[in-house]
């Protein structure tokens, strides 16, 4: 009898321990559930306030296109206030949208105005080989393609910047990069190293051409391509890379003057190629780009818009040196440029001829804020219609104050 009970009782025991571990197994093989779209999304942004008119010596000096808080009727001013929304929908599906609370029409300011709205649809697992649908940035120049938010100069250079107003446009594109080339694009922007984001090895699209928010003008869309390779020299990695677009651009009425005369109903020839250099603050950061065309261009003697030559570039020069703190940076910056063409997207597609030296300090209190200062000696020529002959020149500190969260 008692035999009967020891053998009940192991048995027991043995059916107990069983149980046990194929409940464990199950717990462990167990998919958990998948997560919700809204789960996914991540929200990040910036903004910056700025303050141009330190040591001005003359209010007269402008540039629309980079800061309209320059000048005469500057003062403190907010350049840009954005949220980021982004995430992967599914596995080959993301999304990113940005809006700018900063922007400004005429002499209204902080206006809500959309600056990218786009999905990328990856055709592989790693997503190397991806198609980007919506309005985003167009890849033509470094310089244009880097954040605001990860830039050292207070403003884009002319040369490179005046090829795309905000450096967007409604359209199409295709890029393939390799894994490990996309590690590397992700890791410049997060190691603090500049970067202008992943835009691929190699980039293709068709998109308008007149520019992120305005109307397409013509059956004609602009073709862009370009080609990028990240390349590792023992602790340092230089970039080179070659763009050009091509395509048929027209003047809008609401930047016409009154009388100016232009062919062909305003639509012009717009090409350019141009070059880029990189070399990564490592500590030492060197940036170069240089591009030459063809597009609209005022001509003054004429009083006309015409296609016209255009060519110019710029050099900057970096360094980075750690605080005391983790988190605490320096980049003392210095940056040559010039540029001598047209600005399609302004007043009678603008003759202009720009020369400017700027150097300056960004000083990264924590990952949180960065204060930078700026000083900038500027001779510009900028004529249209209205103005046929300006050539301003001076001097000024500007500084900018700039929160990321």
């Amino acid at each position: 009898m008692k035999k009967n009970h020891y053998r009940i009782g192991i048995y027991t025991l043995f059916m107990t321990l069983l149980a046990i571990a194929s409940q464990s197994q199950t717990l462990v093989t167990e998919k958990k559930p998948p997560k919700a779209w809204y789960e996914t999304i991540s929200l990040r942004g910036y903004m910056q306030v700025r303050y141009n008119r330190l040591l001005e010596t003359n209010p007269k000096l402008k540039c629309e296109q980079c800061d309209r808080s320059w000048g005469e009727g500057g003062s403190f001013a907010i350049r840009r206030a954005r949220l980021i929304f982004s995430g992967n929908l599914k596995e080959n599906i993301y999304f990113y949208v940005q809006p700018d609370f900063g922007s400004s029409a005429g002499t209204t300011m902080n206006i809500f105005q959309l600056r990218d709205a786009y999905v990328d649809l990856g055709f592989d697992k790693k997503s190397e080989y991806r198609l980007r649908i919506g309005q985003s940035k167009v890849p033509f120049g470094f310089e244009n393609m880097q954040s605001s938010q990860n830039r050292l100069p207070l403003d884009r250079a002319d040369a490179l910047n005046s090829a795309v107003s905000n450096e967007r446009d409604l359209g199409v594109f295709f890029y393939w990069a390799p894994e490990n080339a996309r590690k590397l694009f992700a890791g410049f922007v997060r190691d603090n190293e500049k970067g202008s984001g992943d835009y691929g090895v190699f980039g293709i699209g068709l998109y308008n051409g007149q520019t992120a928010n305005r109307p397409e003008q013509n059956k004609n869309l602009h073709i862009v391509s370009r080609l990028s390779v990240p390349i590792k020299l023992g602790s340092q990695i230089i970039e080179p890379g070659i763009q050009g677009y091509a395509g048929k651009f027209v003047v809008p009425t609401d930047t016409r003057s009154t009388g100016v005369k232009a062919a062909n109903n305003f639509e012009f020839n717009d090409k350019r190629i141009a070059t880029t250099f990189v070399l990564y603050p490592r500590p030492l950061g060197i940036l170069m780009e240089y591009n030459a065309g063809r597009g609209p261009r005022y001509n003054p003697s004429r009083d006309s818009i015409e296609v016209r030559s255009l060519s110019g570039g710029f050099i900057t020069i970096s360094y980075k040196i750690p605080g005391k703190r983790q988190d605490e940076f320096f980049f003392p910056y210095t940056r040559l440029q010039h540029y001598d063409g047209g600005k399609k997207h302004e007043l009678d597609a603008r003759n202009h001829n720009v020369r400017e030296w700027e150097t300056g300090l960004e000083w990264q209190f924590n990952k949180y804020f960065e204060l930078t200062t700026a000083y900038t000696i500027s001779n510009r020529r900028f004529e249209d219609s209205k103005l046929r002959s300006n050539v301003q020149s001076g001097n000024l500190l500007r500084i900018q104050a700039q929160l990321n969260f």
